[in-house]
């Protein structure tokens, strides 16, 4: 028998069998076929280098590094920056919202001038610009830069214009505009005054738990607990426990009154004594 595999011994055995060259199927043979061997990983040739190729003809391994990703959007925006350095220093809100913002409704074949986007347009707004009459309106890629860059700057100097003499009218009507070091100044003050606030809201709570705290005095005349004893026995021998305020028990006593008495009298008083009285016939 050839020389197989272990997990392959059992196919070629079949294979020996249907030749008629082993008369007897093993005792082993069915026990196989029911619980056959686990297959052997795939795994890659290996692979071979013709030694009579010079060196500089073999085979070399082929490369797995993904392909380089390229938009054009990065090569002009990359060209517009470089043109504008300072629009880098402009503030961007780079939150994103719950949900993602829609595309807007102006492009394609009907954006056709970069004031169809807003009066004050953004950086973005004039890179797609530039991609979009080179994508849609088949323009090369320098002049549909060159037109976006130029209406850029149009509408930009129009919104800085307008800004300027806005100003000027709104200080002619008496309006002040601070300036950036009175806006931080006042910032600086704001956080000082909120640090003192919250020193005195501090100390007030402060004070609060201590108005309010429990402080017992060991010589108080409390005593220890005797479980109820004291007021059992009391029970027994008839004595009232009483209920008076201490100013109306120091008043009894330099009286001379009985403090049951006075207990009793102070019950009787009471309105909701007086209506089961008059509840009972």
């Amino acid at each position: 028998m050839v020389r197989r595999i272990a997990s392959q011994v059992h196919k070629q055995a079949a294979r020996l069998m249907r030749a008629n060259y082993i008369k007897n199927e093993p005792v082993w043979f069915q026990a196989v076929l029911e619980h056959p061997p686990l297959p052997l990983p795939p795994r890659a040739p290996p692979v071979r280098e013709d030694s009579r190729l010079p060196s500089s003809r073999k085979m070399r391994k082929p490369k797995t590094e993904p392909l380089p990703i390229f938009y054009l959007e990065d090569k002009v925006r990359r060209q517009f920056f470089r043109d504008h350095p300072f629009e880098a220093f402009r503030p961007v809100s780079i939150v994103e919202g719950r949900e993602v913002e829609d595309e807007h409704p102006v492009r394609g074949t009907d954006w056709t001038r970069l004031a169809q986007r807003g009066l004050n347009p953004s950086p973005e707004d004039a890179v797609h610009f530039a991609v979009n009459l080179h994508n849609h309106h088949k323009m090369a890629l320098s002049i549909a830069y060159t037109r976006a860059v130029a209406e850029f700057r149009s509408l930009r100097a129009g919104h800085d214009f307008a800004n300027t003499f806005a100003r000027m009218e709104a200080e002619a009507y008496g309006t002040v505009f601070p300036s950036e070091i009175d806006r931080t100044f006042e910032k600086e003050d704001a956080v000082y005054q909120s640090a003192d606030r919250k020193v005195e809201l501090d100390r007030g709570a402060l004070l609060a738990r201590k108005r309010w705290k429990a402080i017992l005095d060991v010589d108080s005349g409390m005593g220890d607990f005797d479980r109820g004893q004291q007021y059992t026995r009391n029970w027994k021998q008839g004595i009232r426990p009483t209920y008076l305020p201490a100013d109306e028990l120091a008043a009894a006593s330099e009286a001379g009154k009985p403090v049951q008495s006075m207990e009793q009298d102070r019950v009787a008083a009471s309105p909701e004594f007086v209506k089961i009285l008059n509840s009972n016939p």
